[in-house]
């Protein structure tokens, strides 16, 4: 079955899918760029590698340790008995919980001179909130003060779009093309659900032409490979925040 909206899918942004989605759109992106830059540079799938607080709640990874009663572990009453023996009761309180966090990125790389020419970032939620949104933005910061283009593909309505100066149109989603050269402006391809994904270019060297990526096509064919249309239920709002109103005019589409 082939994807069902004519842009983003927004069904794709549930924990559930996006993680596994991210992956092969990043991998996916590798493919579709790597005939178009050769033999002068090389393209490479690189991982941030952090730690961010609950991030459980933003569907990414799972705990590595799990602590499950066994046959012969104390009963609820015999916890209860033992609790009514200590004067001071215990005050219910939350740790933060931090996991370690590994997202792929794509690197352009000049093979001449091993120097990085481009980044490709694809979002997820943990670069949009909290403490995950600040580490990103501090490693997007290194990138745009170095000579290195960068590109951010963000597909998520969920979360807090990263800072643009002046605030930038209200969008569901959005491409930037950020050139060194060109600093501080960049080039916005900013759209909502119901549009076509627009096509980007990736910037290179000022003497070389920039691959045009239609990005929509790569999430049509990812969608039709993965077999999502067999797990999606459609009968199911998508995820939040999606107004009703906005739910009323996907199920339109």
């Amino acid at each position: 079955m082939n994807n069902p909206f004519p842009g983003m899918n927004p069904y794709l942004e549930q924990p559930e899918f996006w993680s596994d989605f991210h992956t092969q759109l990043v991998t996916a992106l590798a493919r579709v760029l790597i005939p178009q830059v050769l033999p002068k540079y090389r393209v490479v799938t690189e991982k941030w590698i952090y730690q961010i607080a609950d991030a459980a709640t933003i569907g990414i990874g799972r705990p590595d340790i799990t602590v499950q009663q066994r046959r012969g572990e104390p009963s609820e009453r015999m916890i209860a008995i033992a609790s009514a023996a200590i004067s001071t009761q215990p005050i219910q309180v939350k740790l933060p919980l931090f996991e370690e966090v590994q997202q792929a990125y794509l690197e352009v790389r000049d093979v001449a001179t091993q120097e990085v020419v481009t980044t490709i970032e694809v979002l997820s939620p943990a670069n949009k909130r909290s403490d995950g949104q600040r580490k990103y933005a501090a490693q997007r910061q290194a990138v745009l003060s170095s000579l290195t283009h960068l590109v951010e593909i963000d597909l998520l309505r969920h979360g807090e779009p990263l800072p643009i100066l002046p605030p930038s149109p209200s969008s569901h989603y959005r491409i930037l093309v950020s050139r060194s050269h060109t600093r501080p402006m960049a080039d916005l391809y900013a759209f909502n659900l119901g549009d076509r994904i627009p096509n980007f270019p990736i910037p290179l060297r000022l003497e070389d032409t920039e691959p045009i990526i239609d990005l929509q096509v790569i999430v049509n064919e990812l969608y039709e490979q993965l077999g999502y249309s067999y797990f999606i239920d459609y009968n199911n709002p998508p995820p939040p925040p999606w107004s009703p109103e906005e739910v009323a005019a996907i199920k339109k589409i």
